[in-house]
């Protein structure tokens, strides 16, 4: 039988002071309570995802909600069999979201919240050009119908698209429309209205809580959303209710990967898939089937080996990709 944990990703844009203090209370804290995770906290605000029990993770959200910086804390709360991740962390950042631009002022300039139960009639409109703030390996498995895609490796990306973006419309005869972004949690999108903003867009709205919320409230009947949701945990994407999706990751490439994906004569679980079939090295194919063969011998004893947590996210960074 599986565990009863609950997962809650968080995030809040404020002038955060003393921070090494709070870093140091905060790794205490869900260390004493049994919580897994990352939290990233910068003079900017604190963002974070993490799995423990209910009560437990209420604790850690009223210690954060007392700081004297914080006034609303946005939450999304979904729940999990299994601990999503294989420790925890609490790092100091220049930005709790990476967008390469520590300057841009949330606190003077951001776009307009739009509630999921309003999103649908907003971004029907044919004078809003609706945008996805996400990376490509997160798009590929789901998006909102009728978006653009940026095609973006990670967010430092998307300011330098925005920019082209923007002269391209400022050229048109069409001028510049309003824009409605998004992203998984709402963090992205909700710096890059600032941004956005910065750059001269005239109106910028952005989906309050992200996908999750919208996946949350909205049934699946009226839903504009299209696939899955890729996060950034052991459960590698969620559906509608936040069930748990069905992809997996990649062990060496860490795309993710489809049922039809697993299907095909390269994927090989814990190794390898086709996407990196053919520039995965020999050196690492032999590591990564030593892990496997080690890691069924561990579960064969009974034994939990330390490098099974389910194709283990080497290359995501929470400050650069997360909500």
């Amino acid at each position: 039988m599986g565990l009863n944990l609950t997962v809650v990703s968080l995030y809040h844009f404020t002038e955060m002071l003393e921070i090494e203090l709070k870093k140091k209370e905060l790794l205490l804290e869900c260390k004493a309570l049994s919580i897994l995770g990352t939290f990233i906290i910068s003079n900017e605000g604190i963002n974070g995802t993490v799995c423990g029990e209910r009560e437990a993770i209420e604790q850690i959200i009223s210690l954060i909600s007392n700081w004297p910086e914080v006034k609303d804390l946005n939450l999304k709360y979904s729940e999990t069999d299994r601990h999503n991740f294989s420790r925890m962390k609490v790092k100091i950042k220049k930005e709790i979201v990476t967008m390469g631009k520590p300057d841009v002022n949330l606190n003077s300039k951001r776009g307009k919240y739009v509630d999921p139960s309003d999103w649908n009639e907003v971004v029907s409109k044919e004078d809003i050009l609706l945008i996805d703030t996400r990376n490509k390996y997160e798009t590929k498995i789901g998006k909102f119908k009728n978006s653009i895609d940026p095609q973006t490796e990670n967010f430092r990306e998307f300011p330098e698209w925005a920019r082209e973006l923007y002269d391209r419309l400022s050229a048109s005869p069409e001028g510049i429309p309003k824009v409605a972004m998004y992203c998984t949690g709402g963090i992205r999108c909700e710096k890059a209205s600032a941004f956005m903003l910065d750059l001269g867009f005239p109106e910028v709205f952005h989906l309050k809580g992200g996908i999750l919320k919208y996946l949350e409230d909205t049934p699946e009947s009226d839903s504009l959303w299209d696939g899955e949701c890729f996060v950034f945990d052991d459960r590698v994407s969620l559906k509608h209710g936040l069930g748990e999706g069905n992809y997996s990751l990649c062990y060496s490439c860490q795309n993710p990967l489809s049922q039809k994906d697993r299907e095909s004569v390269h994927y090989e679980e814990g190794v390898k898939c086709h996407i990196c079939q053919d520039v995965i090295t020999e050196s690492k194919l032999v590591g990564a089937r030593e892990r496997k063969k080690q890691i069924q011998l561990s579960k064969s004893r009974g034994q939990e080996h330390v490098g099974d947590y389910s194709e283990s996210r080497k290359l995501f960074d929470l400050t650069d990709s997360n909500g």
